[in-house]
C-alpha cells in the first residue's frame, strides 16, 4: 500500500486484496479475491423520474477504472466560506484555509506525510452561533463527525487547533527515530480542545460536490447541478435540507449539500463525497465517507436510493472511502 506523501500520490493504492497460495502437490495457484467489507452493487440504478440534463460537450474521462482513485488522508478539514467558487489555489486567498496549510502543509511546523490532512473550501455558510467578523469560520471534520461552530484565522489560534484536532494521536512507526521531543511536536494534545467552544458531534448527512470552477470548467459546471439535484431527491425522500436544529425529533434525518474545492481528479466530474453520519445505525456505510466519480444527474437518485438509505456501494463509481478512525476503504 502507497500512502500520499508531502501532498502527492507517489502511486495509485491497489484496486483489490489478492493472496496467492501454492500448492504443495501441483505448484500451480490459486488468486483469491477478498471481498470489500460493504455491500457492493455493479452500476447505478436508472432513475424513475426526471432529472436535469447534464451537458453533453464535457471532456470526461469514462474509460480509466476509479477504484483507489482517492488520495489516502487521516483527516478532511472542511471550511464553511459561503461561497460556490475560489481561486485555483485556495491558499492564496486570505482565510482559515491558507493558515492552516501553512502549519500543514510542505515545510510547513507539523506537516507529517504519514498524517494526510486535505484542507477544502466548502459554499456552507459558517454557523450562526459564530461571530460576525470576517475572521471567523465554522469547519467539520471528518471522518470524525465533528463540527467546531467558531474558529479566527489568528495564527495563535490557528496552531492550537492544529494541535488539539488534527495532529496525529499516534506516530508512523517510521518516526521511531526522532527523539522525543521531536515526536511531542507531532502528536495531538486534546487539552486544547477545551479552548473551543460549543463542538459537537456531526449527525446530518453531508453530500459535498467539487463545485471549484476557478480550477476547472468540469467541475464548475457540473458542480451546482449536482447540488440542485441531490437537494430536490433528498427532500422528496423526506430529508430535511439544512443543519440540525433544536425543533427536530430523534426520527428526523437532515442533510447539508454544499460545493467544495478542488480533491483531484476533475476529469472524472461530477466529484461527489459522502459522509454518512454514525447516527444513521441503520445504515451499513453509518460513520464512513464515500467518493463517487462520473456522477451525473441521472444518477442521484439511485445514489440516493443505494448508498444513503440502502448502504450499498456502487462499484463503478466508487473512487474509494475512509471509515470513522482513519481506515481506508478499497474494493
Amino acid at each position: 500500500m502507497y500512502l500520499r506523501c508531502w501532498g502527492r500520490v507517489s502511486r495509485p493504492i491497489r484496486a483489490s486484496l489478492v493472496f496467492q497460495s501454492r500448492y504443495a502437490s501441483s505448484g500451480a495457484r490459486s488468486r483469491i479475491h477478498v471481498p470489500p467489507p460493504f455491500p457492493v452493487i455493479e452500476s447505478c440504478p436508472s432513475p424513475t423520474c426526471a432529472c436535469r440534463a447534464a451537458p453533453e460537450n464535457l471532456d470526461i474521462d469514462r474509460e480509466e477504472p476509479l477504484n483507489g482513485k482517492m488520495a489516502a488522508y487521516a483527516e478532511q478539514v472542511l471550511v464553511s466560506t459561503g461561497r460556490d467558487d475560489w481561486s485555483s489555489r485556495i491558499e492564496d486567498e486570505d482565510h482559515l484555509a491558507k493558515s492552516l496549510k501553512g502549519f500543514l502543509g510542505r515545510g510547513g511546523k507539523f506537516n507529517d506525510p504519514f498524517h494526510n490532512v486535505l484542507v477544502t473550501n466548502s459554499s456552507f455558510q459558517p454557523s450562526a452561533s459564530a461571530p460576525t467578523e470576517t475572521t471567523e469560520t465554522s469547519v467539520y471534520l471528518l471522518p470524525s463527525f465533528r463540527y467546531i461552530p467558531s474558529i479566527s484565522t489568528k495564527p495563535s489560534v490557528v496552531e492550537s487547533f492544529v494541535k488539539g484536532f488534527l495532529k496525529p494521536t499516534t506516530l508512523h512507526s517510521a518516526h521511531n527515530v526522532l527523539l522525543e521531543t521531536q515526536k511531542e511536536v507531532l502528536t495531538r494534545d486534546p487539552i486544547l480542545e477545551t479552548q473551543f467552544a460549543n463542538v459537537r458531534d456531526v449527525n446530518e448527512l453531508l453530500v459535498l460536490i467539487c463545485g471549484h470552477g476557478g480550477r476547472d470548467e468540469r467541475c464548475g459546471i457540473m458542480g451546482p447541478l449536482l447540488r440542485s439535484e441531490f437537494e430536490e431527491k433528498l427532500h422528496k425522500k423526506g430529508i430535511r435540507i439544512g443543519s440540525p436544529s433544536p425543533e427536530d425529533d430523534q426520527n428526523t434525518k437532515c442533510a447539508r449539500v454544499g460545493l467544495i474545492s478542488h480533491i483531484g481528479g476533475h476529469k472524472y466530474a461530477g466529484n461527489v463525497i459522502i459522509y454518512i453520519p454514525p447516527s444513521f445505525q441503520k445504515n451499513n456505510l453509518a460513520g464512513t465517507g464515500i467518493w463517487y466519480g462520473r456522477v451525473a444527474p441521472e444518477h442521484v437518485e439511485g445514489i440516493i436510493d443505494e448508498t444513503i438509505f440502502g448502504g450499498r456501494v456502487i462499484r463503478d463509481m466508487f473512487r474509494g472511502g475512509i471509515r470513522q478512525g482513519g481506515e481506508l476503504l478499497r474494493l
